[in-house]
This record gives C-alpha cells, structure tokens and sequence, in this order.
C-alpha cells in the first residue's frame, strides 16, 4: 500500500517544483521589466533634467548680456572703485599680518627651542 502512495508523491513533488521553477522565471522577467522600466525613466529623467539646466543657463546667461550692455558706460568706474576696495584690502591683510607676525614668530621659536620630557 504504501507504493501505491510513493508514485503519487513524487507527482506530487515534480509538480511543485515546476510550478516554482515557472514562478521564479515569471519573478526574474518582472524584475527585469522593472529594471528596464527603471532605467529609461532614469535616461528620461537626466534628459530633462540636462534641458531644464540649459534653458536656465541660456536665461542667467541673457540676465548677464543685459546687466553688461546696461552698465556698458560705466564699467570703467565699476573697474576703478574694484581696484581701490582690492588695494584697501590688501593693506588690511598687509597691517594684519606685520601685526600678528611677531607673536606667531615668538611662538614659533618657543615651540622648536624647547624641550619636552
């Protein structure tokens, strides 16, 4: 009796696993589908994306040709007063860095000359 049930049982078996080996295989097509889904809306993505950077370019870019062309006649004193405010600052940092040169040197010379034990 007990073969009668052992033929049955293996049917039984095969059959389960080719139903999983069939579920596996439609799995791994819809996660490929997914996948491939995935990636042409990522190229679509960074498609638009590359416009909207263009079309935002090209108009900062006019902005900047329109600002340039209105102060056209007065870039040479823009220039001017750049080259004074850079020139105060270069003093500043100048009248900084004597101030600060002596304690930094000081400190320098205090660190290498003594010794630690």
């Amino acid at each position: 009796m007990s073969l009668g049930f052992f033929p049955m049982d293996s049917m039984k078996g095969q059959g389960g696993i080719q139903m999983l080996l069939t579920a596996e295989q439609e799995a791994q097509q819809i996660i490929s589908s997914a996948k491939n889904l995935k990636n042409t809306r990522l190229k679509q993505a960074k498609e638009e994306a590359e416009k909207d950077v263009a079309t935002y370019r090209s108009h900062l870019e006019a902005e900047y040709q329109k600002r340039i062309a209105e102060t056209g006649g007065a870039s040479g004193a823009n220039v001017q007063r750049l080259e004074e405010e850079t020139d105060v600052k270069i003093q500043n940092l100048k009248g900084s860095a004597s101030t600060v040169s002596e304690d930094i040197t000081g400190m320098l010379i205090k660190y290498v000359t003594t010794a630690k034990v």
